[in-house]
């Protein structure tokens, strides 16, 4: 238990991500129906600027009766207290484990009330890896969550959390019961097969079908769960707790979760349902008419809680939902003098401002510099459950990083992304962190000279990557009939390998990029002819655009402007 214990302080100090400006990190969710192979995807970035991106990992293991788990606060380390250690624990991968369930989050915080002096020992980040730990797919992991709060009290703020098996996927939301008391209310619901769902710090669920008919129970009937006609599942008293607030006081039919926990206002909409809405707007065409509410405008207008994509979506589509700066809309982060000369895709924070007494904002998109990991969990319902499972795994700003295929069933994190390799304010320059952090600093500054190149390179990785995949899904599987373990084996040196591969080209192409455009230069190499031994190279300057030029008129025009001698 001691080695137990250490590993775990070890892992939850190397967590601490206190969010700073309380809107961070961005879920979608894809159902079998809207993918392209029958997929199932859930995505994260996990936001903050003091979370470092590494990929976690716990080894399946056995545990002696009476064994105890100490648990400690994903944010902060803080130790919170033991609870009773299950006879085995399955391995994890980042936020995925062997069995394919995968589980995601977003903070909404919702009301004070429910989080302030709450008894409990269970956090969001512990409800999370405990489970993905314990159950072995979506459905048991509901049961699981809702054990684990009865039984130890649940201890965070109000939390969305997606959750995906290679058979369905499920958003659940989680509030405390309140002051003094023990425990979480909250409701579970599947997302229709076809649809997506997505959630970014700001409740989603509204109405919901009550327990009166096969699709809908409460949590004093989860040995019904596994009934695949029940859609939705809910705490029994998550109205009763709404009324003892003074939150909801209408008929129990018309109760709407978002509603009571979590009321939408400016912030809510434009910061954080606002990435909501960019990712459904790139697979949807019918999105334009919630625009006025992803501005923060018309607060009634509210967007549905699943979307139809236009057409099936694959991985690389899933990733690029991930890659949002609200390219194409009236929030484009490129295109207004806050960019800078070169359409730089972030601004630096905060996000609120004022001036002359007016209050502003900088957008809060989905690609941002404040990530610290990211990832694309896919699960294959035709494949064995260790190669079926893959996290598409990337650190660092989702405009800008390589997703790569980290199986689950891998029993090892690659040395370039493991959990002691560098932190946050320790430079490792083998660490995929600081790897990629390198690189995407210096595009920040000259972003639309430099990106068409950035993404070539990216997408020869992920690309390759995906062609590699499906040889490695035939070797695997046929391995796997045979020999279980050998599959095993043989997927996370696959993994293993790849995410190594990716830093290390990372690297080899940050070089280049830096030695290329280095002093505000372009610089190309050229052909040394015939009696040289060296030649120098072509160097281009493109200097500002007219936009930027005309701004500097505008600001200092008569200092610069040349004279006539």
């Amino acid at each position: 238990m001691k080695k137990l214990t250490f590993f775990i302080i070890a892992l939850f100090l190397s967590f601490f991500s206190s969010i700073e400006d309380g809107d961070a990190c961005t879920n979608f969710l894809v159902t079998k129906g809207a993918s392209k192979n029958g997929s199932t995807f859930i995505t994260y970035a996990a936001d903050s600027h003091v979370l470092y991106g590494e990929l976690y990992h716990w080894s399946r293991q056995k545990w002696p009766a009476g064994s105890m788990l100490d648990v400690y606060e994903w944010d902060t380390g803080k130790y919170l207290g033991k609870i009773p250690q299950v006879s085995e624990t399955f391995n994890v991968v980042g936020n995925m484990n062997e069995y394919q369930l995968a589980i995601a989050e977003t903070t909404f915080g919702g009301r004070e009330e429910l989080y302030t002096d709450i008894q409990g020992i269970i956090d969001y980040g512990s409800l999370i890896y405990i489970t993905l730990q314990r159950a072995k797919n979506a459905r048991e992991a509901i049961v699981t969550f809702s054990q684990l709060v009865d039984n130890y009290g649940y201890c965070s703020e109000c939390e969305s959390f997606s959750i995906a098996d290679e058979n369905e996927v499920w958003i659940l939301e989680m509030v405390g019961n309140g002051t003094g008391k023990k425990g979480a209310v909250w409701v579970a619901r599947r997302i229709p097969d076809g649809y997506i769902c997505g959630h970014a710090n700001q409740s989603r669920i509204l109405t919901f079908p009550l327990a009166n008919g096969k699709s809908s129970i409460t949590s004093k009937e989860l040995d019904k769960i596994y009934n695949p006609e029940v859609e939705t599942v809910y705490a029994y008293d998550v109205i009763d707790i709404a009324r003892e607030y003074g939150w909801f006081d209408g008929k129990d039919k018309d109760f709407s979760f978002a509603d009571a926990f979590n009321p939408i206002n400016f912030s809510g909409a434009r910061f954080c349902d606002a990435r909501v809405w960019a990712g459904f707007n790139s697979v949807n065409s019918q999105m334009g008419k919630y625009l006025s509410y992803a501005m923060g405008e018309d607060l009634t207008n509210r967007m549905p809680l699943w979307i139809k994509p236009d057409n099936k979506l694959d991985v690389k589509d899933v990733m690029a939902m991930m890659r949002n700066y609200y390219q194409g809309t009236p929030m484009d982060m490129t295109q207004d003098i806050g960019a800078g000369p070169y359409g730089s895709t972030v601004r630096w924070r905060p996000m609120e401002w004022e001036l002359d007494g007016v209050n502003y904002i900088h957008e809060r998109a989905i690609s941002t510099q404040q990530t610290g990991f990211s990832f694309v969990a896919q699960c294959r319902s035709w494949l064995p459950d260790p190669v079926g499972g893959i996290l598409w795994f990337g650190v660092d700003d989702t405009y800008y990083t390589v997703y790569t295929p980290m199986y689950c069933s891998m029993t090892k994190a690659p040395d370039s992304y493991a959990v002691g390799n560098g932190s946050m304010m320790e430079y490792s320059d083998d660490a995929a962190f600081w790897v990629f952090n390198q690189m995407t600093n210096f595009a920040y500054t000259r972003t639309s000279l430099m990106i068409d190149e950035i993404q070539s390179k990216q997408n020869e990785l992920e690309y390759g990557y995906l062609k590699e995949v499906e040889d490695v899904d035939k070797a695997a599987s046929a391995i796997y009939s045979v020999d279980p373990q050998k599959a095993i084996e043989y997927v996370t040196d696959y993994s293993v390998k790849a995410g190594n591969n990716t830093v290390s080209t990372w690297k080899d192409f940050y070089r280049f990029m830096f030695v290329k455009y280095v002093d505000g230069n372009v610089k190309t190499a050229t052909e040394i002819p015939a009696g040289y031994n060296r030649m120098t190279p072509k160097v281009e300057q493109p200097g500002y655009p007219e936009k930027w030029l005309r701004a500097i008129v505008e600001d200092a025009g008569e200092i610069l402007r040349r004279g006539l001698f």
